[in-house]
């Protein structure tokens, strides 16, 4: 049984763009918590960490360059996680303090 599999090579200077990158958004990450701009302290440093993250799960993992099922299989993943994310959020906002 032979499995056709498409290789797709990427060069060095991407795989080092992209951790300056990720090394820029963890920088960014710090000088926001330094400075207080109340609620969107929390929004602007989860916006830089989703970004980090698909950075990663992109490049570092070979999703961008894989198959429509491993596709499938990573929106899965963040589909049933943003589920148990409304799921928990909806059981600590309904919560009488």
């Amino acid at each position: 049984m032979s499995e056709h599999t498409e290789h797709h090579i990427v060069p060095k200077s991407l795989y080092y763009l992209i951790f300056l990158a990720l090394m820029v958004g963890t920088a960014l990450t710090w000088w926001v918590a330094t400075i207080d701009l109340g609620m969107m302290n929390n929004v602007i440093m989860l916006a830089i960490a989703v970004t980090k993250a698909t950075l990663v799960v992109l490049f570092f993992m070979h999703v961008k360059y894989s198959s429509r099922l491993i596709w499938l299989a990573v929106g899965g993943s963040v589909f049933f996680l943003l589920i148990l994310i409304v799921l928990t959020l909806n059981d600590y906002l309904a919560r009488g303090w």
